[in-house]
């Protein structure tokens, strides 16, 4: 009874976070299509519906990723560690890394958009290079070594391969990056990260419990570039989601239940490996006791759900939508205004983001406080906001995602020596995980949509809003960084003057008092 009165109560605790994340985003659509940018009633409609599921699917999986997922990825990471043997950590964090990534959600709504590319094709370099760059992060941690270096080595490397490979995968090179690390990929690493760091008992493994997505993001960069080099693929062009025409309310429950058998199974398909995975390890390794493991499962029904409705909402509600209304801003008298309402959206939709929630509680978990969820969420925003700002801008204008992405994480790498280890590896994180779904299912559309209107080159101009949110929030968490130790700089040096000042006044009295005495 007790169990279920904490359920309840979980669940409004995680409703009215969904609701605090999206309603925003809700009331701006809705100014626009009574205001500047009038949208057919159909895809209003499809679009509300769509924010109603996304609300409760956000309730679930957040939910759900707090009692399953996260407690499996912590277990598996401290089991595998205490073995002691490199060949099983090895191979275990590469078929790890590769089942998660095939998962992922982010990553098929990604590959369904790329015209130049096959999904499958796309899916499994993408799995690789996850997996391979798990392995990297494993070993760091596991032998300390120090994360800016690796960093800067691997992007250096990844932007030595564009020199090499043609425009048409650039873009989605760097927003395969993002995408990657998103609801199923987030929650598992990070808690993998922290079974690893349990094992060791330094000062530093706290902090080296971060950087585990950091890694995991640039490999897929790397192994799309790659494929960049090896395949040539035939003439494709890009296909616009179908926008919805429905005439009457039966119409529009149709449009739904449609969607919900697709990503029923589809969630279905991507949870199976994981939990047979955890299934294997639970029998021959773990033997969790059945309150600890039913636990789990209820968490594991929570984030099937959970997900099952978010993805319906966002690809049967919200897609259609964002394409839309890119399209009217775009043909519209002033299509300069795509980027303060860009960046306006940014500001709020990276808070709906299912993994953003997961890394901020994570983080404020294992600093006791000192970097608070809110201080993380506010960073976040504005480095999505800016970064929305000038993904409009390229669209409107044309101008390479590469005149971006080389001087932001030159700066970003650049500053990192100057930043405490553990807001680098927070940083590094947070880009992968504020490119989630959201981006990838309305943003990437509302920029697709826009660049189509303006007659811009989509998969050049449009693709490569993915890269941009998952680039600037490594810049706002480590200037964080750089506020705090100067703040901390500063309270410390005022507790040595208020100290030396309480010191001499002491003295000071019982000298006087030494001098009464004497009289």
């Amino acid at each position: 009874m007790r169990t279920k009165i904490i359920l309840r109560e979980k669940l409004m605790e995680k409703l009215h976070e969904a609701l605090t994340a999206v309603l925003p985003i809700i009331v701006i659509v809705l100014l626009l299509c009574f205001s500047v940018a009038p949208i057919a009633p159909s895809i209003l409609l499809c679009f509300l519906i769509g924010a109603v599921l996304l609300v409760l699917g956000m309730m679930f999986f957040t939910l759900g990723a707090e009692l399953s997922m996260s407690p499996m990825g912590e277990k598996v990471g401290t089991c595998m560690t205490r073995s002691k043997k490199l060949t099983l950590i090895v191979s275990l964090s590469f078929l790890l890394g590769f089942i998660i990534t095939v998962s992922e959600p982010d990553l098929q709504v990604l590959a369904g958009q790329v015209p130049s590319i096959p999904g499958g094709i796309l899916i499994a370099a993408v799995a690789c290079g996850v997996g391979l760059f798990l392995v990297i992060a494993l070993l760091r941690m596991l032998f300390r070594i120090p994360l800016p270096p690796l960093l800067i080595f691997f992007y250096i490397l990844a932007f030595i391969l564009t020199f090499f490979v043609p425009d048409d995968f650039l873009s989605v090179a760097f927003d395969s990056g993002g995408v990657t690390t998103g609801p199923m990929t987030v929650p598992f690493i990070m808690a993998l990260g922290v079974g690893v760091s349990a094992i060791r008992n330094d000062r530093h493994a706290a902090d080296d419990s971060f950087g585990l997505v950091a890694l995991c993001s640039i490999g897929p960069i790397i192994s799309v570039l790659i494929l960049g080099m090896i395949y040539h693929p035939a003439g494709s062009s890009y296909v616009p989601p179908v926008i919805p025409s429905v005439e009457d309310s039966v119409a529009l429950w149709a449009l739904f239940h449609q969607g919900f058998p697709t990503y029923i199974a589809e969630i279905a398909v991507s949870l199976f490996p994981i939990v047979l995975f955890f299934g294997l390890f639970q029998a021959f390794v773990l033997k969790l006791s059945k309150r600890t493991l039913s636990k789990m499962i209820v968490g594991l029904v929570y984030t099937y759900v959970g997900l099952v409705l978010f993805m319906t909402g966002v690809n049967v509600g919200f897609m259609p939508a964002g394409n839309y209304l890119g399209q009217m801003l775009g043909s519209s008298s002033h299509p300069w205004i795509l980027i303060p309402i860009a960046m306006v959206m940014g500001f709020f939709i990276v808070k709906a983001e299912p993994a953003v929630y997961v890394l901020n509680k994570q983080v404020e978990q294992i600093t006791d406080g000192a970097i608070s969820a809110k201080s993380m969420g506010t960073c976040l925003s504005v480095g999505v906001a800016v970064s929305l700002g000038i993904a409009m801008l390229r669209v409107l204008t044309g101008i390479s995602v590469m005149w971006f992405l080389i001087p932001g994480y030159a700066f970003a790498l650049g500053i990192s020596f100057f930043v405490p280890k553990l807001y680098t590896a927070i940083a590094f994180d947070s880009g992968g995980v504020a490119s989630g779904p959201m981006t990838a299912a309305f943003l990437l559309p509302l920029s697709q949509g826009a660049c189509g209107a303006v007659s811009g080159n989509i998969v050049t101009d449009a693709f490569g809003i993915v890269a941009m949110v998952a680039m600037t929030p490594l810049i706002t968490i480590q200037l964080l960084g750089i506020l705090s130790r100067y703040r901390s700089a500063a309270g410390s040096k005022r507790r040595r003057t208020v100290t030396l000042t309480t010191e001499l006044a002491t003295a000071a009295m019982a000298e006087s008092e030494d001098l009464i005495i004497e009289l």
